[in-house]
């Protein structure tokens, strides 16, 4: 457990120097959601909101309580897609970014 926990402190003080990894962190999430990895993908994202705003912040912009959202992105969890759209689009503004989804040639 203690290789866990420095670790997500680890990717903490990433994000809170480089911005830029943040943001990729963000795409990561999406895009391996979108790849159908929806577990690792709720993990990237679980870690980079505990990394940037945490669950209570999130969760009073998003009017969902912080403990459903926890649970949202834990590994049992199974997020409605409005629920996780709303999550989406609240931190793309806060990360001030805008994803897009295209199609790439197999």
């Amino acid at each position: 457990m203690a290789l866990t926990k420095s670790f997500k402190e680890l990717v903490q003080r990433h994000v809170a120097a480089d911005p830029a990894f943040g943001e990729a962190l963000l795409r990561e999430a999406v895009d391996t959601m979108l790849a159908g990895d929806v577990e690792t993908g709720k993990a990237v994202l679980r870690d980079y909101i505990k990394a940037t705003i945490g669950f209570e912040k999130l969760g009073e912009a998003t009017g969902t309580q912080p403990k459903s959202l926890i649970r949202m992105f834990g590994p049992r969890g199974n997020p409605q897609a409005r629920n996780l759209f709303s999550v989406l689009g609240y931190l793309q503004r806060q990360a001030g970014l805008e994803l897009h989804v295209t199609v790439q040639p197999v």
